[in-house]
């Protein structure tokens, strides 16, 4: 089973999350607050997953109204198989 690939903005603060999130949605775009992975960043427990293809423009938006943010990650999430298996009742 291929992992599809995700965007993921990382954070000093759930603060700014919740801001980025505020943010990214008024201008129309789909996103939402997941658990930040620990892969990536160990900073703040909170990042924003979008859709991958609109990487350039999430962070020239954040950029433009000053939302502080650690980084923007294209990221594969990782799935425990044991779990997978779990979900599919396999």
């Amino acid at each position: 089973m291929e992992q599809k690939q995700i965007g993921v903005v990382t954070f000093f603060s759930s603060q700014h999350a919740i801001r980025a999130e505020e943010t990214l949605k008024e201008k129309g775009y789909e996103v939402s607050l997941m658990a930040g992975p620990k892969e990536i960043s160990p900073n703040c427990g909170v990042a924003l997953q979008f859709q991958p293809q609109y990487r350039d423009e999430v962070e020239s938006i954040l950029k433009e109204k000053d939302v502080l943010f650690e980084a923007v990650h294209l990221y594969t999430p990782k799935v425990e198989k044991g779990i997978l298996k779990k979900l599919l009742g396999k």
